[in-house]
């Protein structure tokens, strides 16, 4: 078992999987800046004031093999930073490389950092996967602040001897999913009439717990060792294909018609929501036959079993 430091202890994904790492029996340090509910039982804490270049982790990494980062500034949906690319580059890399930086000067046998499909762009072309090979193409500050990060990262980790494992999830969903996939659960617990049943695209999803489960593959498994890994459930959809599917999981139909897509886009434009409705058109896949062939991995959990957990916290949550 390995001595780890997880950041982003108190986030969606981090909450995952410091419970996961901890079923394992790890040593586990959880780094976080906010209060952590349900710290599992042996893990030690690490608060820290904020995440930035100037931030001392110095005695978070004494005595620590490996470093999970998942700590950062994510993709936000109504941007406030007068530079959104300068506070991405600040948060996600700049503070991203000291960290890498500071484990290299520890010791760190291996630095995972959970990256994003979005450094390759918003989407794939009919029949085609984004794999390690794919040129980056960042569309968005976000995504190039996660791309600028990675490079860092392997950058330090190849100068100084210390392993890193690059991971990159696509949209991520489970108990507690906030943002447009759980918009999505609104409409259809409405009963609202969606405009989105002819759509005919492809999307790769990873539910939490199978990403929590690929990341604690990633800690120990010598051939994880400096590789571009992508995650996914393993079962592309069509964005009618998860409605109908969310729909099952809540018990109530997709009402989904068809539309014509100028018709669509413009209503959306009107409405401010051409991005959301540009990424339920588009396709975005990923190709994880590699990382099931090299960490001999497959999803464990299906995408209705993911989904049904996932309503089951949305109902909860709707009763309190």
């Amino acid at each position: 078992m390995s001595a780890i430091l997880l950041t982003g202890a108190s986030g969606f994904i981090g909450q995952a999987l410091a419970r996961r790492l901890a079923s394992d029996d790890h040593r586990l340090r959880l780094a976080t800046r906010s209060p952590l509910p349900g710290c599992p039982d042996g893990a030690e804490v690490f608060h820290f004031a904020g995440l930035d270049p100037a931030t001392d982790w110095t005695a978070a990494l004494t005595g620590i093999e490996v470093v999970v980062h998942c700590a950062g500034r994510a993709h936000v949906m109504a941007e406030t930073a007068a530079n959104p690319l300068a506070e991405f580059r600040r948060i996600n890399t700049d503070a991203t490389a000291r960290l890498a930086s500071q484990a290299v000067q520890a010791g760190v046998r291996r630095f995972v950092l959970v990256s994003t499909v979005k450094v390759c762009g918003e989407r794939t072309r009919p029949g085609t996967s984004f794999t390690a090979d794919t040129t980056p193409v960042p569309a968005d500050p976000y995504a190039i602040s996660k791309l600028d990060a990675e490079r860092a990262v392997r950058a330090l980790g190849a100068s100084g001897g210390m392993e890193v494992v690059i991971v990159r999830p696509p949209l991520v969903y489970g108990p507690g999913v906030r943002a447009n996939f759980l918009r999505l659960m609104r409409w259809i617990d409405h009963g609202l009439p969606l405009p989105l049943a002819g759509i005919d695209n492809r999307r790769s999803l990873v539910a939490l717990d199978n990403l929590a489960d690929l990341l604690a593959r990633c800690i120990d498994h010598p051939a994880a060792a400096n590789q571009i890994l992508y995650a996914s459930d393993g079962e592309d959809l069509s964005t009618p294909e998860l409605l109908r599917r969310i729909g099952m999981a809540l018990g109530k139909p997709a009402r989904l018609f068809r539309a014509p897509a100028w018709l669509l886009g413009s209503g959306a434009r009107l409405l401010g929501q051409r991005a959301l409705i540009d990424r339920l058109y588009a396709s975005l896949q990923v190709d994880i036959r590699p990382t099931r062939r090299l960490l001999a991995w497959s999803p464990p959990c299906t995408v209705d079993v993911a989904l049904e957990r996932t309503v089951e916290h949305f109902r909860a949550r709707k009763q309190h």
